[in-house]
């Protein structure tokens, strides 16, 4: 049913945790399946030089929350708004149709963090 990579990210995520002096954080979460999604993003210079995440929910989930920090860590902020849950969903080799929307969550996620860090420096770092 899942990927290789989908359960590399499952069984060992990357980036879990907080950060503490967060520049922007994000969370969403999706009703209807019951996951939640949290983002913390540190930035300096306009690059995501960290990014953790906490995640409720299914392997899906946190593989796509795994996989979205992975590839937004070391990008420039404009970089990292690029991100599309189609390209995480591609980063871990396809998920089935029922688990689309965990690699939305995941973009949204780091959308909301990037959002909050716009507001909390309207000017950058």
């Amino acid at each position: 049913m899942y990927s290789e990579k989908v359960m590399d990210h499952f069984e060992h995520p990357r980036n879990v945790g907080e950060i503490a002096d967060a520049s922007g954080t994000g969370t969403v979460g999706n009703a209807r399946c019951g996951d939640i999604m949290k983002m913390d993003i540190k930035v300096e210079n306009n690059i995501i030089t960290d990014v953790k995440f906490k995640t409720f929910g299914c392997c899906a989930a946190v593989a796509t929350s795994s996989m979205a920090t992975e590839m937004v860590k070391g990008k420039s902020v404009e970089e990292a708004l690029q991100l599309t849950n189609k390209a995480v969903a591609e980063a871990l080799d396809g998920l089935p149709a029922v688990k689309i929307h965990c690699s939305l969550l995941a973009e949204e996620a780091i959308h909301a963090a990037l959002e909050d860090y716009h507001k909390k420096h309207p000017q950058g770092e």
